[in-house]
């Protein structure tokens, strides 16, 4: 019979020990979770700040042009210039929808008149 009661004992203690340790592995595992979560939160708040702050970069922007456009800071002389010369693309490439619209014909080389104002500069550039 001890050894029944010797056996009975030692699965006692086999069994608390693994429940400590589900105990313990459960608690580690939460803490995990809980840091991951935050850890999580805290990125998407920061996606929201970066995206507040380019919105908020592009209104800037958006007003500096329009103030200054016609008489821009040097060191914002390039950049106005650049983004002058796309609104005036982009009004030529409305003009031609427009014509389109109104029953236009399409020339079969008319790919090169959309190409985008920053290739055509960046093609200039490289030949300089």
């Amino acid at each position: 019979m001890s050894n029944y009661d010797d056996f009975k004992t030692r699965a006692k203690v086999t069994l608390e020990s693994l429940a400590d340790a589900s105990v313990d592995a459960y608690r580690a595992t939460e803490q995990k979770a809980r840091i991951l979560a935050k850890k999580t939160k805290l990125r998407a708040s920061i996606v929201n700040d970066k995206a507040t702050i380019r919105r908020l970069s592009v209104e800037i922007g958006t007003v500096y042009y329009k103030m200054f456009k016609e008489n821009p800071a040097p060191e914002f002389e390039k950049a106005v210039m650049e983004i002058t010369e796309a609104y005036e693309c982009i009004a030529a490439k409305e003009a031609q929808i427009d014509e389109l619209k109104r029953g236009g014909t399409v020339r079969a080389d008319s790919s090169k008149d959309v190409s985008n104002s920053n290739e055509s500069k960046s093609e200039s550039e490289n030949n300089d």
